[in-house]
């Protein structure tokens, strides 16, 4: 009985796997790649309802299958909606903001999207980028990402510059005040105090850091500065 049991099993996880897999490939490599909210709760569910029928002994391989063929066709009539029907794609497939525009951070695309300073600095560092004063636009995507158009300085200059113009070697920038608030650890890792960074504020018309929504320090004053009304 024990054996037959561990058959029935095996049985199930073997059609359930290459199932699956016949899926993903029906479905195409975006949604691996490009995985939306929308997928990653259908991915949840369907692996809920694949489990709970294959470990249920109650429930045979053929709910198995059911939930598997369910699933794609619930799949596929969204990607075929979406494509189809342009207003549905927000809805259904979320759309890109633009949280840095023209070198200035969009507090109200940030607070929107539920993204903090923090998190959006993670995001740049994953696209190679360590300084917001080296974006020029930076659209969040649908899929959590984070698309970066740099600056004209910031972009890899040509093999004539290099040889003309050799770079120096670059600080890597610190923020020093997110949100309103001090970036101790940062602080200590600069060769300035708070008492000279308040002073370069003070100088630049801005009367409590609680006005700064980002400071960054490049090695040198003056601090790369976006405050909340800017």
């Amino acid at each position: 009985m024990q054996s037959t049991n561990f058959l029935h099993l095996t049985f199930e996880l073997i059609i359930g796997f290459f199932a699956l897999l016949l899926i993903t490939k029906i479905l195409g490599k975006t949604q691996i790649n490009q995985l939306r909210p929308f997928d990653f709760i259908s991915a949840l569910v369907l692996g809920e309802l694949v489990g709970n029928a294959i470990y249920d002994q109650e429930i045979g391989l053929h709910y198995v299958l059911y939930a598997i063929v369910l699933w794609t066709l619930l799949i596929g009539t969204i990607e075929t909606i979406t494509q189809k029907q342009k207003k549905t794609r927000s809805l259904l497939e979320g759309k890109p903001s633009i949280v840095i525009r023209e070198g200035k951070l969009d507090y109200e695309a940030l607070k929107k999207n539920k993204l903090d300073l923090n998190q959006l600095q993670h995001l740049l560092r994953d696209r190679e980028v360590f300084s917001l004063q080296d974006v020029h636009y930076a659209i969040l995507e649908a899929n959590g990402t984070v698309s970066v158009l740099k600056t004209s300085e910031a972009s890899t200059p040509t093999n004539g510059q290099w040889m003309t113009d050799p770079p120096p070697q670059p600080e890597l920038p610190l923020a020093l005040i997110l949100d309103g608030e001090w970036i101790e650890d940062n602080i200590i890792e600069t060769s300035v105090s708070k008492e000279q960074i308040l002073q370069h504020i003070y100088a630049r018309n801005i009367p409590d850091i609680n006005r700064i929504l980002y400071a960054e320090w490049n090695g040198s004053f003056p601090l790369f500065i976006q405050t909340y009304d800017s």
